[in-house]
């Protein structure tokens, strides 16, 4: 298996994160797969944001919870972009997706997207919550998903095992070549992140690991020559 480069948020490190532009600029680049994050909207769309409050990416204030799907069209997400919707995200770009579960109430509006649109092939479902990541798997039949974790304890690959994840997706900092060598005994591939210099790339391939998610797509050309 190749070593995959992961979009951050599309290309967060040149463009508005989370925003159309960024996604098809990741794309172009050759990204292996597109990582978003998902909240719903006061209406229950599927909102493209990684907080839980508009204020960091847009002009906007307030929890992303509280606003209609047309509220938050009218905020500017950077460069004139405007918050998409995660079915917008589907047809601008053709790449394989990885949707991150922000908000576990969206595990189950995400489920029926993907069963409408038959996106099993296509969308990896991913989240730092353990309870989502469960649904989402019982909802959609045949899913892959991957157990996200910052910190974290000895038992991270038995969370990812028990909620049926087969990737486990890990600050880039604190990942140990002993976690990489138990998880990858267990069959689940272990991912980066963010890994966005050539030091930690080189930790990456040093580790073992199967990928990395970058902000910054050059990532991928640097990442086919580092040993």
């Amino acid at each position: 298996m190749s070593f995959l480069t992961i979009g951050h948020r599309g290309a967060a490190g040149v463009e508005p994160e989370n925003t159309l532009r960024s996604f098809v600029r990741a794309e172009e680049a050759g990204m292996d797969l597109i990582e978003l994050d998902l909240h719903l909207s006061k209406d229950g769309a599927l909102a493209v944001m990684h907080d839980a409050e508009v204020d960091r990416t847009t002009d906007g204030k307030g929890p992303i919870a509280e606003k209609t799907l047309a509220e938050l069209r009218a905020l500017d997400a950077g460069q004139g972009e405007r918050v998409p919707v995660f079915e917008e995200v589907l047809d601008a770009v053709r790449s394989p997706i990885q949707a991150e579960i922000k908000d576990v109430a969206a595990a189950r509006t995400l489920a029926r997207v993907m069963r409408e649109r038959d996106l099993v092939g296509r969308v990896e479902v991913i989240s730092f919550h353990d309870e989502a990541i469960a649904e989402i798997a019982q909802l959609v039949p045949g899913v892959r998903t991957a157990l996200v974790a910052s910190r974290w304890g000895d038992d991270v690959v038995d969370r990812a095992k028990a909620v049926g994840a087969t990737r486990l997706v890990l600050n880039i900092r604190r990942i140990t070549l002993e976690l990489v060598e138990k998880a990858h005994a267990e069959g689940l591939t272990v991912v980066g992140w963010v890994v966005n210099t050539q030091d930690h790339l080189r930790l990456a391939r040093g580790l073992g690991l199967d990928g990395a998610t970058t902000d910054y797509p050059e990532i991928r050309r640097a990442g086919r020559f580092t040993a």
